[in-house]
């Protein structure tokens, strides 16, 4: 390889060969612009294939991390172009640049460019939000859409806004908290201001939107498990022309009472057959968060399989 991308994997090699070594069982040292790979044939192979790729990136200018492994990993079992995934950049703010970082993000971002509604559904850690409010921002900037809605329903890990002190602003904002925060990722604070003061951004409880027609607006549903199925009905109704809608939620981690259905487990069984309706489900292996995170998403799933202790409502 070149001195220039043995450099880059050198300034980065710990936690990208170290995800590489665990991943595949093989040695792996780069020694100036010499990587070698000892391990038995079909590991070495593939991490042949893996470093390949990871090269290719370096080259085209792309930032590679421990989570590229994964990703690039992800891309080959499924056959799919790893530059497809890091190459489409959904928004770029002060330098940086929102993409895609698995193979399903990157199904997630195609679904909701090509449906009128889109339900991701998966565990915590796997962009869904994200990436759906930096889709949103790109949609208003381009002037597909006037204006873009994000809401929440009024449950939050049990502590209902009742419960809350102040006014209606102090009591949403520690709930709305995720959302600005993605805003602010995304959008200059000045400009952020200027757009929620006109309502070109709005952030509000789901209560919020009824008896609306929401029309050409993105409309962001974020932690739907703890919608109702009427509060879910509501919000789906609310759509109107030249709209997208996009429903965000964890089915493991609903906060309603134990009898109350959700209506993100119960939609699925309505609308699954439904044209320009598209259904996302991410696993643990999309977690984009620290690694230790996927493992505790992964061992809560686990034990929910071992006792049979999953929500089914």
């Amino acid at each position: 390889m070149s001195n220039a991308v043995a450099a880059e994997l050198a300034g980065i090699s710990d936690g990208v060969l170290d995800a590489l070594r665990e991943r595949l069982a093989c040695t792996i040292r780069l020694r100036g612009n010499q990587l070698t790979i000892e391990g038995d044939d079909e590991h070495v192979s593939q991490a042949r294939a893996i470093l390949d790729e990871l090269v290719e990136l370096v080259e085209g200018g792309h930032e590679i991390g421990p989570g590229t492994v994964d990703t690039v990993i992800g891309a080959l079992d499924q056959a799919e172009d790893i530059r497809d995934i890091f190459e489409d950049v959904v928004w770029r703010h002060r330098g940086k640049k929102i993409a895609p970082k698995t193979v399903m993000q990157k199904r997630y971002v195609d679904a909701i460019r090509g449906s009128t509604v889109t339900f991701a559904i998966g565990p915590a850690g796997t962009g869904k939000t994200y990436l759906a409010i930096a889709l949103a921002v790109a949609a208003l900037s381009e002037r597909q859409v006037g204006r873009v809605i994000l809401t929440r329903p009024a449950v939050e890990a049990g502590e209902r806004l009742g419960f809350l002190p102040g006014d209606l602003l102090a009591k949403v904002d520690p709930y709305m908290r995720p959302l600005f925060d993605a805003l602010y990722d995304m959008i200059d604070p000045e400009k952020l201001s200027a757009y929620m003061e006109r309502g070109t951004i709005e952030v509000a409880p789901l209560a919020f939107m009824r008896g609306r027609t929401l029309n050409d607006s993105f409309i962001i549903l974020d932690e739907a498990q703890n919608t109702s199925p009427e509060q879910m009905q509501m919000f789906l109704t609310r759509l109107g022309f030249g709209s997208k809608v996009v429903v965000t939620g964890d089915v493991t981690q609903i906060d309603l009472p134990r009898e109350q259905a959700s209506g993100l487990i119960h939609v699925q069984d309505i609308l699954g057959g439904v044209d320009a309706i598209s259904f996302v489900r991410f696993t643990h292996q999309d977690v984009v968060r620290h690694k230790l995170v996927q493992r505790i998403v992964e061992a809560y799933k686990q034990h929910a399989d071992e006792t049979g202790s999953h929500r089914r409502r």
